[in-house]
């Protein structure tokens, strides 16, 4: 299966283009939160996304609520938070969010550790974890150095070990990518990136 996977769009009209355009390439798109700023413009973009060729799968960021997500996504989006689904015979399990809780105020959708570890406990098995925040030591460096990803999402990840793990969040990181055993972890950002995976 040929996956696009994405993070952080942020309405950015021409990311969302370039998206879209390579869709038709993609069986299945991935996107792992923040869609829009702040809890705004969530309707505008998912109709910037309105166009991909194929289904996607998303996880709510900590710029929009997971009901939000949901109100919002078009048909051919499932939304999972807490959650897993299969398709092509691939199992996917999606946590969104920011984890640990962000310092960016009330608007945040952001979890503890304790109820990410929760939810992330409804998972066995997956071939891909999609989380919108990094794990704990891997693409997870701000800009002055500080690592502050996700020590629920590392267990999960290694308890789980799944061929995949997507992520993005810190902006600092996007494009960055490490292994947790024998897990690719990847911190997306808003642009075209292409995986191949078969069940």
């Amino acid at each position: 299966m040929k996956i696009l996977a994405f993070s952080d769009l942020h309405l950015a009209r021409s990311r969302a283009a370039d998206l879209v355009a390579a869709s038709a390439e993609a069986d299945l798109v991935i996107g792992a939160g923040d869609f829009c700023n702040m809890r705004q413009g969530l309707a505008e973009a998912m109709d910037l996304l309105s166009g991909l060729k194929a289904p996607m799968v998303a996880v709510p960021g900590n710029a929009e609520s997971v009901d939000e997500l949901r109100a919002a996504a078009g048909p051919g989006v499932t939304v999972l938070h807490g959650e897993g689904c299969e398709i092509g015979g691939l199992r996917l399990f999606g946590l969104g969010y920011g984890v640990p809780r962000t310092p960016f105020g009330a608007w945040s959708c952001d979890l503890s550790e304790a109820f990410a570890a929760e939810l992330l406990a409804g998972c066995e098995k997956a071939h891909i974890l999609i989380t919108h925040s990094p794990p704990k030591g891997v693409a997870d460096r701000t800009s002055a150095g500080q690592s502050v990803g996700s020590t629920a999402i590392r267990a999960a990840i290694e308890r789980i070990r799944p061929r995949l793990a997507f992520c993005g969040h810190i902006h600092d990181s996007w494009g960055q990518e490490g292994r947790i055993g024998a897990t690719r972890v990847v911190n997306l950002g808003p642009c075209v990136n292409w995986f191949e995976i078969d069940p």
